[in-house]
């Protein structure tokens, strides 16, 4: 991050800091296959300065424009991928600036290799996937039964947020990704290296991954450190409705009985869902938050629900992570489990990652409810988006045969100051198992 440098003399500086072009030539060094320790953190640079003592802070981030531009110059024109919050500046970007045929926001990282396949067998062209690390488990399949150079050899770049990179201070389901993450990556026989903060790095990055895709054709992945990009403001909103997430979080847990049970998707809604029951001295016994897992909330609710039939159990959804396994609708539905309660709170964004759309904000075109329908749901109640219909459809799911559904759709964003969980993942889990053990 940040240093503190004293330089007593030019002849110093020029010693330990290079000419960018030089910088530049260096990030060519990588091979496929290198260990992530040949690619050291870059420290700050400094500009040349008068021959005198002095100190100060220098920090460089790449323009998410220029990435996109040196993309571009080499042949990179397709993107798909999941949002992630290192990489939310140049997402952003893309969504605003890629022709809507160049740009698809896909509902899991596995339907991004797939994707970005189709894409090269159709056109001869390398694919930008981009993904947070934690999502290189959907990948696994996809990479070594399609991508991977001895199977259908399919080139593509990847780009990898590097959540809980050692060293960084980040949430313990990261730090133990992020810990692995080279180690996958040298498991799946996949070359990679950390994009530079530097515009001239990141160019030099961008030529090495090219030439290694057009001899290799496979995989080959850019690994990318918390604050690589310059800060860049999305102008996607979705503000038609009335209630923030944190708000129709709080009615929904006002309209239920201390003995319900909640499963709580990951990101925001775990973390608003956390902040209300401190705020209301509640406990936190009877919610499990999924502070990982994208998209199995609805599994893990489904489990208890099986097997505590005289508990109701609420799995408290998000839009994206409904979409991204989309396929366990299908299981809870034909389970025709009659205590299973799933509640979507549709934002029609990415709101933990950096707000980039989902699918799930076409509401003219996508519907959840139809979808529970069609899987078999038992109930299906219609969408609501004000305080009385959350109130009193919540209570309605209480009483009526389950699975049921129903479908709350509010506006994104979230408080600057939202918290984070203060108890440990161990202790959640060991709370909620004795709340569940209490009937």
């Amino acid at each position: 991050m940040f240093g503190l440098i004293r330089r007593p003399t030019r002849h110093l500086l020029s010693s330990l800091f290079r000419a960018p072009a030089s910088r530049a030539a260096s990030s060519n060094d990588a091979h496929p296959g290198d260990m992530i320790a040949n690619n050291p953190e870059p420290q700050e640079k400094q500009e040349n300065q008068p021959d005198q003592p002095f100190t100060e802070l220098v920090r460089h981030f790449v323009n998410p424009k220029d990435f996109y531009d040196c993309l571009s110059d080499n042949n990179f024109n397709f993107y798909c991928g999941v949002p992630d919050s290192l990489l939310k500046d140049f997402c952003s970007y893309v969504d605003e600036t890629a022709p809507r045929d160049r740009h698809i926001i896909t509902a899991n990282e596995g339907n991004a290799i797939a994707l970005a396949s189709g894409y090269h067998m159709a056109t001869g062209k390398s694919a930008v996937v981009y993904l947070q690390n934690s999502g290189l488990g959907n990948c696994v399949n996809p990479i070594m039964s399609l991508a991977t150079p001895s199977v259908y050899s399919v080139p593509m770049l990847m780009l990898v947020g590097w959540r809980g990179e050692p060293g960084k201070m980040d949430e313990p389901q990261h730090q133990v990704q992020g810990s692995v993450t080279p180690l996958m990556l040298d498991s799946l026989g996949i070359p990679y290296q950390t994009l530079p903060d530097f515009i001239e790095g990141a160019r030099s990055a961008v030529e090495t991954a090219r030439d290694y895709l057009a001899t290799a054709k496979g995989p080959w992945v850019l690994l990318v450190r918390r604050q690589c990009f310059y800060k860049y403001k999305s102008k996607f909103s979705q503000n038609i409705y009335p209630l923030t997430r944190e708000e129709v979080c709080e009615h929904i847990v006002s309209a239920l009985e201390g003995s319900d049970a909640i499963v709580s998707t990951t990101g925001m809604l775990s973390r608003e869902l956390f902040e209300f029951r401190a705020r209301n001295h509640q406990g936190h016994h009877r919610d499990f938050l999924t502070v990982g897992s994208m998209g199995h909330a609805t599994s893990i609710a489904l489990g208890i629900a099986v097997a505590k039939p005289n508990r109701k159990v609420f799995c408290l959804d998000g839009d994206g992570a409904c979409l991204m396994h989309m396929g366990a609708m299908g299981i809870t539905g034909t389970t025709a489990c009659s205590n299973y309660c799933h509640i979507v709170v549709n934002n029609g964004a990415h709101d933990s990652v950096g707000g980039q759309p989902t699918a799930g904000g076409m509401w003219g075109r996508l519907n959840f409810g139809q979808i529970a329908k069609g899987c078999g749901y038992e109930t299906v109640l219609e969408p609501v988006s004000t305080v009385e219909d959350i109130r009193e459809s919540v209570a309605k799911m209480r009483t009526l045969p389950g699975p049921c559904f129903l479908e709350i759709r509010c506006k994104k964003g979230n408080r600057i100051n939202l918290g984070r969980p203060t108890r440990t993942p161990i202790e959640n889990k060991s709370d909620f198992m004795d709340f569940l053990a209490s009937d």
